[in-house]
């Protein structure tokens, strides 16, 4: 264990000498246009790399669940409002269950059902115009 620490500590020297070299021996007074140039750069490279990230995991997403889910092995919600499958037992969760967590609000299948049709009225009225 030990050389582990004293592996970890010589890096974080090397490092610190690595960061005083180039802030001190690289530093060069840029002009106005090389700050906003480098603004830019710094502004653009996360949400670039930020984009790039996000279309990958899309994209494993897609492949291991399919584009419509088809790919899962259980399709449908294990579990209905308050209460889940844990070890194939159906069990109540939140207030007064597993975890003695906060009350959950609850819905069955036909609420979920009903839900579901009134935000495709909602969604349909908002694509022709017509506001809620």
């Amino acid at each position: 264990m030990k050389s582990v620490t004293d592996g970890i500590h010589t890096f974080q020297q090397k490092h610190q000498r690595l960061k005083k070299y180039i802030h001190t021996a690289w530093r060069v007074p840029l002009p106005r246009w090389g700050q906003i140039g480098m603004g830019f750069v710094y502004f653009t490279v996360p949400i670039v790399a930020g984009y790039g990230v996000m279309k990958w995991a899309e994209e494993k997403s897609r492949l291991s669940i399919g584009e419509g889910g088809e790919n899962l092995r259980v399709k449908n919600v294990e579990g209905v409002g308050n209460l889940t499958k844990i070890d194939g037992v159906s069990r109540k969760v939140g207030a007064g269950g597993v975890g003695m967590g906060v009350r959950l609000a609850v819905s069955d299948k036909d609420d979920q059902a009903r839900n579901q049709i009134m935000l495709k009225s909602l969604l349909n009225r908002l694509e022709q115009g017509r506001g809620v």
